[in-house]
C-alpha cells in the first residue's frame, strides 16, 4: 500500500489526498467520519482533503444527508494523468528546441570502471543501425553478449580488435600491435561510435593503477571523429593485410618508417 501511496504523490497527491483516495476505494460511498476511520487520518483532514480531492473532480459528493463521497475509477484517475503527463511533454518537445535553437551536445567525462562499463553497454543496448569499436579481447570478453545481442537485432558490428581477437560475428580487423600500443599507453583504450549519435573513447584499463577515464558525447562533430579515427584503422589494416610484403618494403616493418616520418624519430607516440 506504501508504494501506490508513494506512486500517487509522483503524480501530485499529497499524503492525505492519496490515503484518502485509497480508502474510498475501499469503501464508497463514504461518509467524511468512515473515510478518517478507513484512511488513518485526523476527522477534520479527512473532510478538508476530501472538499480538495472534490473540487479536483477525483472524488463526487453524493446529496444525501450526512454527505457521503465516491471516487471516480482508478483507470479514469490514470487516463487522466497520461492525458495531461503527454500534453505536456508534447508541448515541452516543441517548444524547448525554441529556447536555444543552436545546442550543442555536451562532451562529458566519465571516471571509473564500473561507469565505463556501464556507459559502454548503455550505448551498445540503444544502437539501433552500426556500432563501429576498437577493443582488446580481455574487454571484448565481457561485452561480448551485448554487442552479440545487438548484432542480432539487426546491428552492424564492425571491430578493431587487439591482442588475439576472435569473434564469431561481426566483421573484425584484427590490429597486430596490441603490445607496443598497450605499452606506450600505459593501459588498454576502448573507441566507440553508435549510429553516428553517441562516442566513447579512452582507458578501458591502466598498467601504471591510474584512474580510468573515458570521453563520452553525443555531439555530432566528435562521434564523426570517433568513427573517422576508427575507419581509418581499418583502411590501414585492411590495406596491410592484402599488401603487406610491399608496405614493407615502401614502409618497414609494422610501418616504422611511414612512423618516423610523420611522428619523427624519437617520438615515443605508437597509437598505430
Amino acid at each position: 500500500m506504501e508504494d501506490i501511496i508513494e506512486s500517487l504523490k509522483e503524480l501530485g497527491f499529497n499524503s492525505y489526498e492519496a490515503k484518502v483516495y485509497l480508502a474510498l476505494l475501499k469503501k464508497y460511498p463514504a461518509t467524511g467520519y468512515e473515510v478518517s476511520k478507513i484512511a488513518d487520518v485526523p476527522q477534520s483532514r479527512a473532510y478538508d482533503t476530501l472538499k480538495t480531492l472534490e473540487s479536483d473532480k477525483v472524488v463526487v459528493a453524493n446529496n444525501s444527508k450526512p454527505v457521503t463521497y465516491t471516487p471516480i475509477k482508478p483507470s479514469e484517475l490514470t487516463q487522466r494523468f497520461k492525458r495531461k503527463i503527454n500534453s505536456t511533454l508534447e508541448f515541452l518537445d516543441k517548444n524547448l528546441p525554441n529556447v536555444k535553437e543552436d545546442y550543442t551536445e555536451p562532451i562529458l567525462s566519465i571516471t571509473g570502471r564500473a561507469s565505463i562499463q556501464e556507459k559502454i553497454i548503455e550505448i551498445i543496448k540503444n544502437a539501433k543501425k552500426e556500432i563501429y569499436i576498437e577493443i582488446w579481447s580481455q574487454d571484448f570478453k565481457f561485452l561480448e553478449p551485448y554487442l552479440l545481442d545487438a548484432y542480432n537485432r539487426g546491428v552492424e558490428v564492425k571491430m578493431v580488435g587487439y591482442d588475439n581477437f576472435k569473434s564469431n560475428f561481426g566483421l573484425v580487423y584484427e590490429h597486430g600491435s596490441a603490445k607496443e600500443i598497450e605499452s606506450s599507453l600505459g593501459g588498454r583504450m576502448v573507441i566507440l561510435a553508435a549510429d553516428n549519435d553517441e562516442g566513447i573513447i579512452g582507458n578501458s584499463s591502466s598498467t601504471k593503477g591510474e584512474n580510468l577515464h573515458v570521453v563520452w558525447t553525443k555531439n555530432s562533430g566528435v562521434v564523426f571523429l570517433i568513427k573517422e579515427f576508427i575507419v581509418h584503422d581499418m583502411y590501414l589494416l585492411d590495406v596491410e593485410e592484402n599488401l603487406s610484403e610491399q608496405m614493407k618494403v615502401v614502409y618497414g616493418k609494422n610501418l616504422k618508417n611511414l612512423r618516423e616520418k610523420v611522428l619523427g624519430i624519437n617520438s615515443v607516440y605508437r597509437i598505430h
